[in-house]
């Protein structure tokens, strides 16, 4: 998969993105930068799962798991439903699995661009 071209762009996005959507963008990218918060939605790529599912994928701390889990669920970035006792989480939508994918990809690239290690 590769980044859109600026033709791409410009079909999705007509006008120019504003302030609201820039900072709305810079806040996603935020809590996209955690490292625990990525490979949690990126675990989530691959369907449902709950906190022990999640806390194993990720090998943080189950505490920890949770705290990130909540912090993406007020953000809006993952749904919940209860199964029991259990709390099943989802990724919100599709555009957030491409984001995550496509930084995976980017960062897979860089790392294979890196010269070799003597």
């Amino acid at each position: 998969m590769h980044l859109s071209s600026a033709h791409d762009a410009q079909e999705e996005h007509p006008r120019s993105p504003g302030d609201e959507q820039f900072a709305l963008a810079a806040e996603l990218l935020a809590l996209l930068g955690d490292r625990t918060r990525l490979a949690l939605l990126h675990a989530l790529t691959g369907g449902e799962a709950d906190v022990t599912t999640l806390t194993e994928a990720c090998g943080a701390a189950r505490p920890a798991v949770s705290q990130h889990l909540a912090r993406l669920r007020l953000a809006g970035l993952v749904d919940t439903r209860k199964e029991g006792r259990r709390v099943v989480y989802s990724l919100r939508d599709g555009h957030l699995r491409r984001l995550v994918d496509e930084a995976l990809n980017v960062a897979d690239h860089r790392l294979s661009d890196r010269p070799p290690h003597d």
